[in-house]
């Protein structure tokens, strides 16, 4: 039994999508130049410039000098923020720009404290800059302190953050690829979706070496379609740790979609755009049905959950979830569902424990930047190696 899902993702025919990017961009780290020197309480002295600066976490290194662990330090932290911040509404409809500077203190056990605006943007971005800073604690994120003559001290910094607003391309680039995501017409299998489908069931074959363990599963597929109608396979995702017998069955049957393809328009012209579908493995040995039964069952908890989590049923949709997590504790996709509903929640352990495990099974980095963040240095010490190798 051969399953093949085709999930088109597209505007609807004749519509223009026009989309505003928010860019939030950072400038360097910037300290006030207040002088210390009149302060003689070492515990509760708040100074600018030390021997030693704060560093944000994960920047660790033994083997690194002091200066690339500081710029590393730097870098983490605009991710950080880059990461968690959203331009604010007001903001938006109003077009409202400049840059919000947020001052704050890292104290001697590496939380930050005293979290203020120093210079502030109409349209609330002052708050929405301050409320990023704020999630370093919600997270559990522990600065590497600021020294003194050898002395862990308090250390103040300024962080300036720009709002600006840009009108979005009508395209991104993935490697050498310009792949086109605002379209007048979504690219089509000529003979339509149902032909696609009826063509990946006979091109696509269970391998032979996944039925003794009864392998079963998803591949997603990421199709680059160009103008001329050729196609090539911009990502592979295998949600269950198929193997490769699996990979090349999914990219084998893709691939024979070269020259099969009408093109996506903008503006009047073809141009190159994605296409994804889905292909779902299940073998038809009779020693497998339970199995085959036991996943389609998880799946339909898996949906289920989501929509119920979706729709504000949080207890609803995380039982489901569970349930379909016992049914398949290595799928991926499952995983990424429950991972990202912890992480709405401020789970940040749970989340960082599904995210990953996730990741190493479909060998993505979508969630790279948000498990240096919820994953705590002292308890997942191996997670952040894993994800710098």
């Amino acid at each position: 039994m051969l399953l093949v899902k085709v999930l088109l993702l597209r505007p609807e025919p004749n519509q223009t999508i026009v989309l505003m990017r928010i860019s939030v961009l950072f400038f360097a780290l910037s300290f006030l130049s207040f002088s210390a020197s009149a302060q003689t309480v070492s515990d509760t002295t708040i100074h600018t410039v030390v021997e030693e600066m704060p560093r944000f976490p994960g920047c660790e290194n033994p083997d690194s000098t002091a200066e690339a662990r500081q710029r590393c330090s730097q870098q983490r932290l605009l991710e950080f923020v880059y990461g968690n911040i959203e331009y604010p509404l007001e903001a938006r409809q109003k077009g409202f720009e400049g840059t919000v500077v947020v001052s704050f203190v890292v104290e001697t056990d590496g939380n930050v404290s005293q979290i203020s605006i120093v210079k502030n943007v109409e349209g609330g971005c002052g708050d929405e800059a301050v409320r990023a800073v704020s999630l370093m604690n919600t997270a559990g994120l522990r600065w590497v302190p600021g020294k003194k003559a050898g002395k862990t001290v308090r250390v103040r910094f300024n962080l300036p953050v720009k709002f600006k607003l840009e009108e979005a391309k009508p395209y991104i680039m993935m490697g050498y690829d310009t792949v086109y995501t605002e379209l007048d017409t979504p690219p089509m299998f000529k003979s339509g979706d149902q032909a696609l489908a009826d063509y990946l069931g006979k091109a696509v074959k269970y391998p032979a070496s996944g039925v003794e363990k009864c392998l079963l599963g998803e591949i997603d597929i990421q199709l680059l379609v160009y103008p001329n109608g050729d196609v090539r396979i911009l990502n592979m995702t295998d949600y269950n740790d198929l193997g490769l017998d699996f990979w090349f069955q999914a990219a084998y049957a893709a691939a024979g979609t070269m020259g099969k393809w009408e093109a996506a328009t903008f503006e009047g012209r073809k141009v190159p755009s994605a296409y994804d579908m889905t292909i779902t493995f299940a073998p038809a040995a009779a020693s497998c049905q339970s199995r085959v039964a036991s996943y389609t069952k998880a799946k339909k908890l898996a949906d289920e959950g989501e929509q119920l989590y979706n729709s504000g049923d949080q207890e609803g949709g995380m039982g489901k979830l569970n349930e379909a997590i016992a049914l398949f504790p290595d799928n991926a996709s499952f995983l990424f569902m429950r991972g990202q509903a912890y992480l709405n929640q401020n789970k940040f352990s749970d989340a960082c424990a599904d995210l990953f495990k996730g990741r190493q099974i479909a060998m993505v980095t979508w969630f790279d930047n948000i498990l240096r963040v919820i994953c705590r240095q002292d308890t997942e010490d191996n997670i952040l190696k894993s994800i710098e190798r």
